[in-house]
């Protein structure tokens, strides 16, 4: 077992912009009474555990299950974990700034019809802002 110091795509001068965690992916196998009593005793097949240790802290805080193939690579194990900071942003977003949450109608066409259009105006404020590029920063 070894940890993986993380990094992402960026801006840095190696490309890569720094995670501030550490990462493990080990294959287990679940076990445990409760596990066989729900599975009538059948033997489940191995999956990963993935856990995540950030720098200040004093032991791993976080840690996922996936049944993904025994050759996937550790960054792509990371990857769909991190990716929650996104999605629970872009839900915010939509609640907050787009109106999603205001929806007070009482047919399921008024809501759809609300939902889609949040969810448009969502699509067009995330395509402008990938659109344009970061501003640099004023030289001193």
């Amino acid at each position: 077992m070894s940890w993986r110091e993380g990094s992402r795509p960026g801006r840095a001068r190696s490309g890569l912009k720094r995670i501030y965690s550490r990462f493990v992916a080990l294959r287990i196998r679940p076990a445990g009474r409760e596990v066989r009593e729900a599975t009538d005793g059948v033997e489940l097949a191995e999956c990963w555990v993935r856990a995540e240790w950030p720098a200040k802290e004093p032991e791993p805080v976080q840690f996922w299950l996936s049944d993904l193939p025994e050759d996937t690579p550790l960054t792509t194990l990371v990857r769909p974990a991190q990716l929650r900071w996104r999605i629970e942003h872009d839900y915010r977003e939509m609640k907050q700034a787009l109106g999603l949450a205001h929806f007070e109608g009482r047919t399921f066409n008024g809501w759809h019809h609300h939902v889609t259009l949040v969810s448009v105006a969502h699509a067009f404020c995330t395509l402008r802002r990938l659109a344009t590029a970061p501003k640099d920063t004023a030289s001193a």
